[in-house]
């Protein structure tokens, strides 16, 4: 099988347009909850699938505590999965930011998920889509793994690719419990197409 990869000069226009995208999605999640949110460099680089679940397990601080996963997946000019992973504590902390003064119920703790991965993917992903001139369709969000450790998060066994181009940023609220991390993983066969959006980008600057 042949991999398609970025070339150097790709993947630091990549790294750009990320970093621009990923300040977007930040300032608007900011907007929302009313407080400073602290990113993280975005990382960028190609995996396989099997490494996945290692790789998500990877960023976490501790590989036993539960974390939950929303996933999003966007087509169109480019194709992939968006998937938003929250910590355990998360929950509490948003909702206390959004407004909700008592305990909240399990469908209340949905909606304030989707509602935060909502902002971070389409902030993002419409970010990356504007700078290259493309146009994104996004699923609903649905919740994928729930109060699981990181390493179940997602398995080799359940992606349907070989292979992809992944990008990762931490997300942090300065003065909450809350830490999230978005992931993006584009499909092999659209790594050749963000390939030559990329030319395009480099061309015109």
């Amino acid at each position: 099988m042949s991999i398609v990869t970025l070339s150097a000069d790709q993947t630091d226009a990549l790294q750009e347009i990320v970093n621009i995208a990923m300040g977007q999605a930040g300032d608007s999640l900011a907007r929302v909850l009313d407080t400073f949110v602290v990113l993280s460099v975005p990382r960028i680089r190609l995996i396989e699938a099997e490494q996945v679940s290692q790789s998500v397990a990877a960023l976490m601080d501790d590989a036993t505590t539960e974390v939950t996963a929303v996933r999003q997946s966007f087509s169109s000019h480019l194709r992939g999965e968006a998937i938003v992973i929250f910590t355990s504590g998360s929950v509490s902390a948003l909702s206390d930011l959004m407004g909700y003064e008592h305990s909240v119920d399990a469908q209340t703790e949905k909606e304030v998920l989707f509602d935060v991965s909502n902002i971070l993917v389409g902030a993002c992903l419409n970010g990356v889509a504007e700078q290259l001139d493309a146009d994104l369709t996004f699923s609903a969000p649905s919740i994928i793994s729930e109060n699981v450790t990181p390493d179940r998060v997602l398995t080799g066994n359940n992606l349907p690719w070989n292979y992809c181009l992944k990008v990762e940023v931490n997300f942090t609220l300065e003065e909450k419990n809350f830490k999230s991390h978005l992931l993006i993983m584009m499909a092999e066969d659209a790594i050749a197409t963000l390939g030559e959006s990329l030319n395009e980008f480099i061309a015109a600057i």
